[in-house]
């Protein structure tokens, strides 16, 4: 399976919304369109990086995708995170409850730094804002707000992100790399790390035990 690690270049509007796709030598997936779904591994995928992950899908347009894996937790909390990275706690309840939970690894890409998928909220500087219930937002301000008790109070803290250059992941689709199917999300937010690979896969429609090495999307 190929490394994701092309450094896709990330939208840093506000509002933007992801375009749809045109692949030539595809036509079948000229419209797809997989911003706000979930990729799922399939059991064929033995790369260590990506085997048994789900990945919430932030954008994908004309010039690649971008995605973050939403259970792989790294082995720090987001405080240890924090102190990694220079930025002060203001210990208050809030606070104490967010910072204890576990960092996310989103990807190869660039995972050296922090990314944030969160409840649409706040006014940062570089935020994709996928639907009404989730944004991804890139830039260091919304986790000094988050280090401040105002940040978002549902939010995925991660290191890196996987990228797909133009094409590259509708390659992997048609070839039996993945199942998609429209995110929920309160299997990123809301759900223990280790229950959101068979959460998703019940969006599908059928037990998790029955996942085969068979193709498709939702």
């Amino acid at each position: 399976m190929t490394q994701h690690s092309y450094s896709y270049q990330i939208s840093t509007e506000p509002g933007q919304q992801p375009g749809s796709l045109f692949h030539d030598k595809f036509m079948s997936l000229a419209e797809l369109d997989l911003a706000d779904h979930f990729l799922i591994a399939m059991p064929s995928v033995k790369d260590p990086m990506f085997g048994g992950t789900v990945i919430y899908m932030c954008e994908h347009n004309e010039r690649g995708a971008l995605g973050v894996i939403i259970n792989k937790p790294t082995d720090m909390n987001v405080e240890t995170l924090f102190q990694r990275i220079h930025i002060d706690i203001t210990n208050t309840p809030e606070t104490c409850s967010e910072t204890k939970k576990l960092v996310m690894f989103g990807g190869p890409v660039q995972d050296d730094r922090g990314f944030v998928l969160h409840l649409p909220m706040g006014d940062y500087t570089s935020t994709i804002h996928i639907s009404d219930q989730v944004s991804f937002t890139t830039s260091r301000d919304v986790l000094d707000a988050v280090a401040q008790g105002r940040g978002p109070k549902r939010l995925l803290v991660s290191v890196g992100y996987a990228g797909w250059g133009a094409g590259q992941l509708e390659d992997e689709i048609l070839r039996n790399d993945w199942l998609t199917v429209p995110a929920d999300p309160a299997i990123i937010f809301e759900l223990p790390i280790e229950l959101r690979l068979a959460a998703a896969i019940k969006l599908l429609g059928f037990d998790p035990l029955m996942l085969s090495g068979e193709a498709g999307h939702a």
